[in-house]
């Protein structure tokens, strides 16, 4: 990945409506050499997929919940019969496993407080898998992006005029 792939990729995260044009212009290519770059990031799979993100609020998503969960039995039974559920689930938006004291945390958007005491009293609990759970509702967001830092991608600048490049290990 070069200095043109990393604008590349800053600005489809900042707008990824872009036109191949526009993001052309943007970084300093061709159209035909901004296209090829963009379907190589795609097909290598750094570039997932493109798509709309909606405010939770403007869809009747008034709350968002974490949950940690914690398992009954640490087996890979019990972890896939947790992550079948996890997945089925529309209101999840977020699941990781964990170390720690929880298994998992799940971030969860829902209408209201019935429906989480819905999910987390007939969904969650009732589940053989899931052994306690403990849930934190968010009061405020502080921030929100998809956007990932890329500036330990950039070549060091010291490097870069030695004809060196940043070594690829680790990743």
């Amino acid at each position: 990945m070069d200095g043109f792939d990393l604008k590349l990729l800053a600005a489809l995260q900042q707008d990824g409506r872009l036109t191949n044009n526009e993001l052309a212009e943007r970084i300093g290519l061709s159209p035909s050499q901004c296209s090829r770059r963009r379907t190589a990031l795609e097909q290598s799979g750094v570039i997932e997929g493109y798509h709309a993100a909606l405010a939770n609020e403007a869809v009747g998503l008034d709350v968002v919940v974490f949950v940690q969960v914690s398992l009954a039995a640490q087996s890979p039974d019990s972890a896939q019969a947790f992550g079948k559920l996890i997945r089925g689930m529309p209101e999840v938006q977020e699941a990781y496993a964990l170390t720690g004291e929880a298994d998992y945390l799940i971030r969860m958007a829902v209408p209201d407080l019935k429906a989480l005491s819905r999910i987390l009293n007939d969904v969650f609990l009732p589940h053989g898998s899931v052994a306690h759970l403990h849930s934190s509702i968010a009061l405020d967001r502080l921030k929100k992006t998809a956007r990932l830092p890329l500036r330990h991608l950039a070549p060091v600048e010291g490097r870069a005029r030695s004809g060196r490049r940043p070594s690829r290990k680790g990743r």
